[in-house]
C-alpha cells in the first residue's frame, strides 16, 4: 500500500570496494543532486584508500558521511549498514563505478505519489570512455512509464539464449522506506549475487508498486573485471535458493509462481553447468551424472553447452 507520506528527503547508498579511482565521481554527483539530503559511502575494508577518496568529493554541506566495515562482507551487508545509518524518506542506492546525471532525482521524485519504488532505464558506457556512446539496459524492451507485476519483474530476469540481456534486477530504483520497514525487508547478506533482484522480488511479492521510467540520469559504467562478473558456485547456489523462498509468500497467483520456477531452472542451468565442470576437473563421475539428474532443461542445457565446447575446441590447433 503507498504511503501518504510526504517527505521527499533521499539517502544515497554508495558500497564501495577497492573503488578509490571511480568513488569520488559518484559522490560528486550525488551530491550535486538538491533533493539529496545524504551520502553514505560504506568502504567494505578496501585495501586501498577508496574512503580517502570518497571524502575527497565533499562539498562542505555536511551530506557525507563516510563508514568503515570492521571486516568484507559483501555489498548486501554494507548497504544493511547505510539504511541503518540513514533517516531520509527514499533511499537509493549508487554503485561506486556510476554516477548520475543532473536532474535524475528531481524527475524521479516526480513520481512519488505513484509508487513504492521508483526505477528509470539506465545508460551504460564503457570505462575507457565514458563520455562516449550511451547504450540502454532495456531500450525498447518495455513501454514506459509502466508498472511492472511481480510475474513480469521475475521473467525479465530469466536468460534467454540470442537476446540481450535486459533484466529489471539490474536497475537502481527509488525506494520507500516506509515500505521496507513495515514489511521488514532488508537485503538477504549472505548472498553476493543478485541481492537487488532478492530484495526488489520480495517487495514486489509483499504488494510494493514499481514504476519503470524512460531514463533519467543513471549512468552504468562497463568494466572488464568487475565483481558482478565474479561469482562462485555458493553465489549461484544462494541466488537459486532465494525463489524457493519466495514461492513460500503468501498470495502470489499461478503466473507469479510460474515465473519463479522458470528463474529458478535458469540459474540452475548455469549452476549444474560450474558444476559439472568441477566434476570433470576431479574425474568424479558421479558427480557429473548427478547435474544431468536436475529437471528439464538442465540436461538439454548442459548438452548444448557440451556441444558447444566440443564446436569450439574442433577449431583449435587448425591452420588460419
Amino acid at each position: 500500500m503507498i504511503s501518504n507520506q510526504t517527505d521527499q528527503s533521499i539517502c544515497v547508498i554508495i558500497a564501495a570496494y577497492n573503488a578509490a579511482g571511480a568513488v569520488a565521481r559518484a559522490v560528486a554527483s550525488a551530491l550535486a543532486e538538491p533533493e539529496v539530503s545524504e551520502v553514505i559511502v560504506v568502504d567494505d575494508l578496501s585495501p586501498d584508500n577508496t574512503a580517502q577518496a570518497a571524502q575527497s568529493a565533499d562539498d562542505g554541506s555536511g551530506r557525507l558521511k563516510i563508514l568503515q566495515q570492521q571486516k568484507n562482507g559483501g555489498p548486501a551487508a554494507a548497504r544493511n549498514e547505510a539504511i541503518k545509518a540513514s533517516a531520509s524518506a527514499w533511499l537509493a542506492v549508487l554503485d561506486a563505478d556510476d554516477f548520475f546525471v543532473p536532474g535524475r532525482m528531481k524527475n524521479l521524485l516526480a513520481h512519488a505519489a505513484d509508487a513504492d519504488f521508483i526505477a528509470d532505464d539506465m545508460w551504460q558506457v564503457q570505462e575507457n570512455d565514458i563520455t562516449g556512446p550511451r547504450k540502454n539496459l532495456l531500450g525498447k524492451t518495455l513501454p514506459q512509464p509502466k508498472t511492472i507485476s511481480f510475474a513480469e519483474f521475475v521473467s525479465s530476469n530469466v536468460t534467454r539464449p540470442g537476446k540481450n540481456r535486459a533484466e529489471l534486477g539490474f536497475i537502481k530504483p527509488l525506494m520507500r522506506r516506509a515500505f521496507l520497514d513495515a514489511h521488514a525487508i532488508h537485503y538477504r547478506e549472505h548472498m553476493r549475487l543478485g541481492e537487488d533482484f532478492e530484495l526488489y522480488a520480495r517487495a514486489l511479492a509483499n504488494g510494493a508498486r514499481l514504476l519503470i521510467l524512460p531514463t533519467q540520469g543513471y549512468v552504468s559504467v562497463v568494466r572488464a573485471g568487475s565483481l558482478s562478473g565474479k561469482h562462485t558456485e555458493t553465489d549461484l547456489l544462494h541466488l537459486r535458493d532465494c525463489d524457493r523462498e519466495l514461492m513460500q509468500t503468501p498470495n502470489l497467483t499461478q503466473a507469479d509462481q510460474q515465473a519463479l520456477r522458470r528463474h529458478y531452472l535458469s540459474i540452475d542451468c548455469r549452476l549444474q553447468w560450474r558444476m559439472l565442470i568441477l566434476a570433470v576437473k576431479k574425474r568424479n563421475s558421479r558427480a557429473a551424472l548427478a547435474a544431468f539428474l536436475h529437471p528439464f532443461p538442465v540436461p538439454i542445457y548442459l548438452f548444448k553447452q557440451l556441444a558447444l565446447q566440443a564446436y569450439l575446441r574442433s577449431f583449435k590447433g587448425k591452420p588460419t
